[in-house]
């Protein structure tokens, strides 16, 4: 049998994986489990997820949906370094939901938890209750405000959850708690989160659990998997095989 090349089967997956999202659109919201699947085996911490996150939701000096914790393991000179990407778990059970005392965090019908910007009052209340260090707030920073010249991509318009907003003083989300939502502007128009299609190693996978023919199904019914900090209850959205 012949051995399909990797960049094929690497092209393959992204086209299965947005062929999974339309299928799942078909569906009603509250018919869909949208989860993410790490291949810890694949990541190689380029950071390439923390950038085009940055990138595709313009986010300030601070805040950033997508990181990388690397850990060095082992002793000189046979040492080793893990890396494992974390986004927003986008639990079943979000401690963060309950604490907001104007209801501006909430799980959607397909398991995403959202912000609503509009309602935030900044309290911070959520980001001291997310166990994953996934919630930032944002100050109104900006990486060229205290330069000579100060560019005027910072003032780009954010599109996160659908709506245009302009990071302008005293405007949302200049004020709110943020945090990662699974690119849903791209995803209800049938797109992958950034972060998957731009990883340079196909480490990420993304689709609708609640669908046995997508990929992520494939995925963790053939390989075994954990979620972070199972032990809490939240029960996570996003899993890590190796």
């Amino acid at each position: 049998m012949p051995v399909i090349p990797r960049v094929m089967e690497m092209e393959n997956a992204l086209i299965r994986m947005q062929e999974d999202i339309r299928r799942a659109l078909q569906k009603p919201a509250e018919e869909r489990h949208w989860v993410m699947v790490i291949d810890l085996s694949k990541c190689v911490g380029c950071e390439s997820c923390t950038i085009s996150c940055k990138a595709e939701n313009k986010t300030p000096p601070e805040v950033s949906y997508n990181i990388v914790l690397e850990e060095e393991i082992g002793t000189y000179p046979n040492v080793r370094r893990a890396f494992v990407p974390r986004p927003c778990m986008q639990c079943e059970e979000p401690p963060c939901v309950p604490v907001c005392p104007v209801g501006a965090t909430y799980k959607r019908p397909d398991g995403i938890v959202a912000v609503d910007y509009d309602v935030c009052i900044g309290c911070r209340y959520c980001i001291a209750a997310c166990p994953y260090g996934a919630r930032h707030a944002d100050f109104g920073e900006t990486y060229t405000g205290e330069t000579p010249n100060p560019q005027p991509y910072e003032e780009a318009a954010v599109f996160e959850y659908g709506e245009e907003r302009h990071r302008t003083e005293g405007a949302s989300p200049i004020g709110n708690a943020r945090k990662c939502h699974f690119c849903l502007h791209r995803l209800d128009k049938g797109l992958l989160p950034s972060c998957i299609n731009d990883c340079i190693g196909r480490a990420r996978y993304f689709g609708d659990l609640n669908d046995p023919d997508s990929l992520v199904s494939e995925l963790l019914g053939e390989r075994q998997a954990f979620r972070l900090k199972e032990e809490l209850g939240t029960r996570p959205s996003v899993y890590y095989i190796s």
